[in-house]
């Protein structure tokens, strides 16, 4: 790669990101799998084209109906977000700074990243399906809705912002998907226990993605990224489904009670987030980077300091008990 002096000027990114272009293309098979080699929602899935498909659906079934009612409604709210996909994708074309020829490292990283996580809604969806606890007219409104909406997500166009939501996102998504599989395992329900964690997976692969390029330009413009990442912690980092609604709901009417649900059962809490916060500041070595200016050693310090503040907020958060009613399950 090109050598780039420390301290960058403000206004920089331009650089940056053609300095990262090629460490993209040479890295991006350490994070992104081979078509051939993925797993697809079909190895997954009940095969319709066997004498067994219905004893398979039958025993999707018998899985699915011991599943506790919030387990069920943060599901269909995680396949809500990963449906949304497209909303992600244009979004992520629109990073400022990026060269977009198709074949250049970053065009070609959303369209590898696109193609694996689309997998994800395919999967999760065609679950939900054959299930049968789930309204599936009201689930896909919802799904209509949040693609239609969109999202405001606080980074604007730029990079750095983009590649610290990111890094934070997918190790949320991992955290979520995980504890979905550990709680349908714990439930009786193998085969949901075994989609998410192969989600989960995929998930913690991509982190690691977007955690390097974050490291890649810290080496060449430190300031820039502690600023922008502090920007980024002081807004807080809302999830991309913060405007998940059910029919006739305002914008975000559902996303309330998703987020109380997921609390109630511990599968993305108020401490997922500081422990998050605290990996990527260990990650990207926050307290050991040098060549900082005075703003950028401020951000450092709000940073490091920021955990704390966050457990103590933690502490006192009160999560409602009462189970919400969704649409989205049948009674």
């Amino acid at each position: 790669m090109q050598e780039l002096p420390l301290n960058l000027p403000e206004g920089s990114r331009k650089e940056v990101m053609s300095y990262l272009e090629p460490f993209m293309l040479n890295e991006m098979s350490n994070y992104l799998k081979p078509v051939e080699q993925m797993w697809q929602p079909a190895d997954l899935l009940p095969d319709a084209s066997r004498d067994t498909f219905f004893q398979e659906v039958q025993e999707l079934q018998e899985g699915a109906r011991e599943l506790p009612y919030d387990l069920v409604a943060v599901l269909i709210g995680d396949t809500v977000t990963e449906e949304a996909l497209p909303t992600y994708e244009s979004w992520l074309t629109m990073v400022e700074d990026v060269n977009k020829n198709e074949q250049g490292g970053w065009m070609k990283w959303v369209r590898a990243w696109t193609a694996e996580e689309n997998r994800h809604g395919d999967l999760l969806n065609k679950y939900l399906y054959l299930s049968g606890r789930i309204d599936m007219r009201q689930f896909e409104i919802s799904v209509q809705y949040l693609i239609q909406d969109g999202f405001d997500i606080g980074t604007g166009a730029d990079p750095y912002r983009n590649f610290i939501y990111t890094s934070f996102q997918e190790l949320a998504t991992n955290v979520s998907h995980r504890r979905v599989a550990a709680m349908s395992k714990n439930n009786g329900d193998k085969l949901l226990a075994k989609m998410c964690g192969v989600i989960a997976a995929d998930e913690a692969r991509h982190a690691k993605a977007y955690m390097s390029f974050i490291s890649q330009a810290i080496a060449v413009d430190p300031s820039e990224v502690m600023i922008a990442f502090e920007d980024m912690m002081r807004k807080k980092i809302v999830m991309p489904a913060h405007f998940l609604r059910e029919a006739g709901e305002p914008q975000g009417g559902a996303f309330a009670h998703f987020s109380d649900a997921a609390q109630r059962l511990g599968v993305y809490t108020a401490v997922d987030y500081v422990d998050i916060l605290k990996e990527l500041l260990s990650g990207w070595k926050i307290d050991k980077v040098s060549g900082l200016n005075d703003q950028g050693e401020k951000a450092r310090d709000y940073l490091m300091r920021l955990p704390d503040r966050l457990l103590r907020l933690a502490d006192r958060l009160k999560i409602p008990e009462k189970e919400y009613s969704f649409k989205w399950i049948h009674s």
